[in-house]
Formats: structure tokens, sequence, C-alpha cells
């Protein structure tokens, strides 16, 4: 069994800034990437920020410039996301997503945490 669970989310004001964090755990043999999703209310689901594990990361042209995605120095099943710069439209659901190869598995498949809401207004 391999879990994500997520943290840091919360009320912050426009311009704010906020750090989310999603540990993954359990059985895990390898894992192939680590990213963020966001679903806004009466919106599709996006990926905004993916980091590939010995890789690169790579934003949405929406957050590139005010998010940060980055692991755990000392742990890399853990992965953050810092986001300043934080505007109202960035108020969503903000889910953890991980490429797992589990231990006693041939292949990697999806992970996914149960979010966290980030809500920016006044």
């Amino acid at each position: 069994q391999v879990h994500l669970v997520e943290s840091g989310g919360g009320l912050v004001q426009p311009g704010g800034s906020l750090k989310l964090s999603c540990v993954a755990s359990g059985s895990i043999s390898a894992i192939y990437s680590m990213g963020w999703y966001r679903q806004a209310p009466g919106k599709q689901r996006e990926l905004i920020a993916a980091d590939v594990t010995g890789g690169s990361a790579h934003y949405a042209e929406s957050v590139e410039g005010r998010f940060t995605i980055f692991r755990d120095a000392d742990d890399k099943n853990t992965v953050y996301l810092s986001m300043s710069g934080l505007r109202p439209e960035d108020t969503a659901l903000y889910s953890c997503h991980a490429a797992i190869q589990s231990s006693g598995s041939w292949f990697g498949r999806d992970y996914w945490g149960k979010g966290t809401v980030v809500n920016v207004s006044y």
C-alpha cells in the first residue's frame, strides 16, 4: 500500500505565500515523479507543477515564476509546493500526485492524495 498525504493549505490574503507538503509512504520501490494538481470550483483539474526524479521541474504557465516545486533534501519521498504572489484565482483543492513503483510490482502507477484546500481572499 502506498499513501500520499498533503498538508499546508489554508486561508491567505492576495499577494501572500503558502507552502504545501506531500509525503509518500508505504511499500515504495521507486518514485518516478511527484507533482501537484489543483481543481477550482466548477473547473477541471489541472496539472500545475511536476518534479521528475533525477530530472527537471515543469510548471503550468499560470503559476510559473510564482510557484516552486522541490523535494526534501533529506527525504525524497516528500515534495513541497512553495507558492507566492497568490491570487484569488489560485483558490482550489490542491492534490499531490506521484508515479510510484510499489514493492513487488513490475510497473509504476499513479497515486493521489486527498488534497488540501487553498483559499486566497481578504
